[in-house]
């Protein structure tokens, strides 16, 4: 993907197939403002354009008018890509797009790759890798905590952390460089001890970023299971919380046989919720193969709810191989029901009792995991590379062998953390990046 000539001018669409309000072309490149001349004539005005200004008129392909439209011409350095960017803000009709795109694709244009506007944004200077990587991990947020992570890091909230731990870093690399080149003026032993705790301090703080927990909430969202025995108002919970009747519901014992999902917003974090099969012994094929899919959703679960009836004495309790995060005692609307043990809770669908704290058991957990700096695996993973290296760095320093093998451990951390930031990125890792894109971003 990253094969080609930065003297191109690409054009793609940058808002989303279908019929819309408003369509959008945008180009980029040195020819950028000279095919919106040969495209677009604006109304009360004439070329050359100021930049960043809105103008009316009429986008034509040379022969006939396609569209009355908006266009904007950004010259160059002040734009997305620090070259100069024009865009066609027209009607949303399908085939008005395809007819602006081909009249600008015929006067010199060239269709536009995944991601390439974002790439030549970083191969420009104007972003960091890690912030080009944000701005698809903001178009695909599902959440607001999705949201914020991606805006913090286009913000730079990643190149501040690593910038942190590249500053330190570099301070232990100009160390151990000075007793390299003067060893008859530096004491090794010292400089090996003062070397190792820096090293360690450094790793430390890079381990504690790599939380994945954290970084699977923002991606994919919390997955909470429903489980428990048959008839125990797992469904009638799901619509509770949902707000609308998706699951089944009958005083029939096992009406649910197969995974009813669900999702809901818990402070800003999305909530995937799964009603499963009622488990307990079957010779139902079919059901039992329900219940094979609800214990496999409660072990790829975050949180796990246990659901009793209360009422029935024969309720069976969780097994002691399967530790849920709470007993819920359902059917707490109906008389004679029994005060549930400490540390459950008792909810009933039908009044409300007890949701606010199943939704509080959900918050505590969310809250728990935590936050980390870092926003995406790839991140993650380089930092935990980065770590073991200045582990391994701080062991060759503690036992006194020659200070240039620890040397080797340190540079392969910098490089590891300069992956983050594109500083060290090579084409096969822009390609594994921008190809995730979509075409006109």
């Amino acid at each position: 993907m990253t094969d080609f000539t930065m003297r191109d001018t690409i054009a793609a669409p940058a808002t989303a197939p279908g019929q819309a309000g408003i369509g959008i072309i945008r180009l980029s490149g040195d020819k950028a403002e000279e095919i919106l001349r040969a495209v677009f004539t604006p109304r009360g005005a004439s070329f050359p354009l100021e930049s960043h200004r809105l103008y009316l008129g009429t986008l034509s392909d040379g022969e006939d008018m396609i569209d009355e439209c908006m266009a904007v011409l950004m010259r160059a350095p002040r734009s997305y890509t620090r070259q100069d960017v024009a865009e066609l803000q027209m009607h949303g009709s399908p085939r008005a797009m395809k007819r602006a795109l081909d009249a600008v694709l015929a006067r010199g244009a060239r269709p536009a790759e995944a991601g390439e506007f974002t790439l030549r944004a970083f191969l420009n200077g104007r972003i960091d890798l890690s912030q080009a990587e944000s701005v698809m991990q903001l178009i695909r947020a599902n959440s607001d905590r999705a949201a914020r992570k991606a805006l913090s890091q286009l913000n730079g909230g990643v190149s501040s952390f690593v910038a942190q731990m590249q500053e330190r870093l570099t301070a232990l690399l100009a160390s151990l460089e000075a007793a390299i080149d003067y060893p008859e003026e530096v004491d090794d032993a010292m400089t090996g001890r003062e070397l190792a705790e820096g090293c360690r301090a450094i790793a430390r703080d890079l381990s504690a970023a790599v939380n994945e927990r954290a970084a699977r909430l923002s991606e994919k969202g919390l997955e909470v299971a429903l489980c428990g025995p048959p008839n125990a108002g797992k469904s009638t919970l799901l619509n509770a919380l949902l707000r609308e009747e998706k699951a089944i519901v009958t005083p029939i014992p096992g009406t649910t046989r197969d995974i009813v999902a669900g999702d809901i917003y818990v402070d800003g974090c999305l909530v995937h919720l799964y009603d499963t099969a009622g488990l307990h012994e079957s010779g139902d094929q079919v059901e039992a193969i329900g219940i094979s899919r609800a214990l496999a959703a409660a072990r790829q679960a975050d949180l796990v709810f246990w659901l009793m009836d209360g009422n029935d004495p024969a309720a069976a309790p969780p097994p002691d191989d399967f530790p849920p995060a709470a007993v819920l005692y359902t059917k707490g609307d109906l008389p004679g029901h029994p005060v549930p043990p400490e540390g459950s809770v008792l909810i009933s669908a039908q009044t409300g009792e007890g949701l606010d704290r199943v939704t509080d058991l959900i918050r505590a957990h969310i809250r728990a995991v935590g936050e980390t700096p870092l926003a995406s695996r790839r991140h993650m993973a380089l930092c935990g590379q980065a770590a073991e290296a200045l582990t391994k760095a701080a062991e060759a320093f503690e036992a006194g062998i020659p200070l240039e093998f620890g040397a080797v451990y340190l540079h392969s951390a910098a490089e590891l953390l300069a992956q983050i930031t594109g500083t060290r990125a090579d084409e096969a890792l822009l390609d594994q990046i921008f190809s995730r894109f979509c075409v006109g971003k």
